[in-house]
């Protein structure tokens, strides 16, 4: 896969991570909103049963994710049962999660004094003593819900996380590998001439990093001459390789190139195209 690819697959992935993080930040929000209205709706019931519609339901606080207290200003006193009915009917109104445990805490001694846990499967569900009433006494009532749903979401951001995080490594591995292996591919392409560097396929030589852009003929020869250094090459085969298969018919063009290729290689003195009299040309390294 190109690099171009794996890079927009990663940021397409990570898109889609970040909207589900801020969607599962929203939902979390949202719920934490609606808790707390509920949770207050409970208190005013609790109050106004034991016809007390002047005192304070103070603040509801979040202890901790998904764990909420419900506190009052003046002690109180109340029958668990009732407790049970307001929560349940307030929960179902503000189409709360089922599955949560209440617990009664004695704020001086910060010990339970009644707890009961409700759940959508009623084989889980735990409503212990109901109908005994709870002396007149300073409490918080807390409420945690433990529906794992949340967490579980959690956890799967960090799946996705971790597998996006894997992808992406795995493609910058495998684009660094198609790089190096490109890169391998262009050195075996260019041939060493002295202190040129010889580049057929690009027409040009590199001579400590300036290039000398070579002719399409220019090319073909100094391409005849490295594939055999140091040997003569009679003019006929120079003339029928550049030009005659070509269809070309040629005069002195031979002698013309093979100048224009002296003078680009005059930067290295240990290159020489020498004329062999009567024969050919010969490139001597």
């Amino acid at each position: 896969m190109k690099k171009a690819s794996w890079f927009s697959f990663g940021i397409v992935f990570l898109l889609l991570l970040t909207a589900s993080c801020s969607s599962t930040n929203n939902d979390e929000d949202e719920l934490s909103e609606t808790v707390r209205i509920a949770l207050r709706d409970v208190g005013n019931q609790l109050l106004l049963i034991h016809n007390d519609s002047t005192s304070l339901i103070m603040p509801v606080k979040e202890l901790s994710p998904l764990k909420y207290e419900l506190s009052f200003e003046l002690p109180l006193s109340f029958m668990p049962n009732e407790l049970v009915t307001i929560v349940d009917s307030s929960f179902q109104r503000a189409k709360l999660p089922s599955n949560y445990r209440v617990e009664v805490v004695e704020c001086v001694k910060d010990e339970v004094a009644y707890s009961y846990q409700m759940s959508a499967n009623t084989a889980n569900t735990i409503i212990p003593c109901a109908g005994r009433t709870l002396p007149t006494y300073c409490y918080t009532i807390q409420v945690r819900f433990t529906n794992s749903k949340s967490v579980h979401s959690n956890a799967a951001i960090w799946t996705y996380l971790l597998v996006s995080l894997c992808l992406l490594f795995t493609g910058f591995l495998v684009y660094k590998r198609r790089k190096l292996r490109l890169l391998r591919d262009l050195d075996d392409s260019h041939a060493v001439i002295g202190s040129f560097l010889f580049y057929p396929d690009q027409h040009k030589l590199i001579q400590q990093a300036v290039e000398i852009n070579l002719s399409k003929k220019e090319c073909e020869l100094l391409s005849l001459f490295v594939a055999n250094p140091n040997q003569v090459i009679s003019r006929e085969e120079l003339t029928k390789r550049v030009w005659e298969d070509n269809g070309v018919i040629v005069g002195r063009s031979l002698d013309t190139y093979i100048s224009k290729l002296r003078k680009k290689l005059q930067g290295d003195d240990s290159i020489k195209i020498t004329n062999v009299h009567g024969i050919g040309y010969k490139l001597e390294v």
